[in-house]
């Protein structure tokens, strides 16, 4: 039983007996009290990355396991960023973040194209269907689906400089997402990114992480879409040795897989492609 169904069900076993109409708004209203709590959790932590998980643990209400954050540069590269501290999080799937960035769909991909013009909240069927949308463009969210991210709404945020963020929330279902269910999870999501901006503001720029020369030239090779054995091959060392570097790459950057620790390593200036 799906996160919204067994919300749904409490409240109409409390309104069994009132008309079909008050429990519409009751279950409006339980989602609302939900969405309090997010607030009044969020205003309790100090960390994004804890700000993350409350936004993930609210998504699940509307049945979204998948979240990801990012702050697109001007070439397009959603999971490059220039600047230390900007962010990426996601949770999607790992499987799905290693082809998406052995394909180079950051470069094509519709979701960022259309965050560019957009200042709302838009699904991902809208962008899919419009007539302006490539077929390579409609690939990714073909390939997406196959890795279980089947809809998804996405919501832009841009700021007076000019740079913008996305937060983007996907389903496992085929099913369109409720105008309820959009607006609040974009409430969740301004939230979340006027936060992240306060985070960022009063840290200040961080320290980079230094990694040596042959964990820079793992992880390099790891960011091209090679694998452990073909980056040995390359190096001329063992693949066990390619491991060992690559885990300490993810201990340092602090992520929980090699395609993260890519990614963070380029957003952070450390490698280049």
């Amino acid at each position: 039983m799906t996160a919204v169904s067994r919300l749904a069900i409490g409240v109409s076993n409390q309104f069994s007996l009132v008309p079909s109409t008050d429990l519409r708004t009751a279950v409006k209203e339980a989602f609302a009290v939900e969405f309090g709590r997010f607030l009044d959790q969020a205003d309790g932590v100090a960390q994004p990355e804890k700000l993350f998980d409350l936004v993930c643990a609210f998504a699940l209400n509307f049945d979204c396991p998948w979240i990801a954050y990012g702050s697109p540069t001007p070439d397009h590269k959603l999971l490059k960023t220039p600047r230390r501290d900007r962010r990426v999080m996601l949770n999607y799937p790992d499987e799905w973040q290693q082809r998406y960035f052995e394909m180079g769909y950051d470069k094509i991909d519709p979701i960022i194209k259309t965050s560019r013009k957009r200042t709302g909240a838009f699904r991902w069927s809208e962008v899919y269907n419009d007539a302006s949308t490539t077929e390579d463009e409609r690939r990714v969210f073909e390939e997406a689906a196959t890795f279980g991210l089947r809809s998804g709404v996405s919501i832009p945020l841009h700021c007076p400089d000019g740079s913008f963020a996305v937060v983007s929330f996907a389903r496992v279902m085929d099913r369109e997402f409720e105008n309820i269910t959009i607006t609040y999870l974009e409430l969740a999501a301004i939230h979340f990114l006027s936060r992240v901006a306060e985070f960022a503001n009063s840290s200040g720029a961080e320290e980079p992480t230094s990694l040596s020369q042959r964990e820079k030239e793992c992880i390099s090779w790891v960011a091209r879409g090679k694998s452990s054995w073909e980056t040995g091959k390359i190096l001329e060392i063992s693949d066990n040795t390619v491991n060992f570097h690559i885990k300490n790459v993810m201990r340092k950057l602090d992520v929980s897989s090699r395609t993260l620790a890519a990614i963070k390593a380029i957003s952070a200036g450390i490698i280049e492609l």
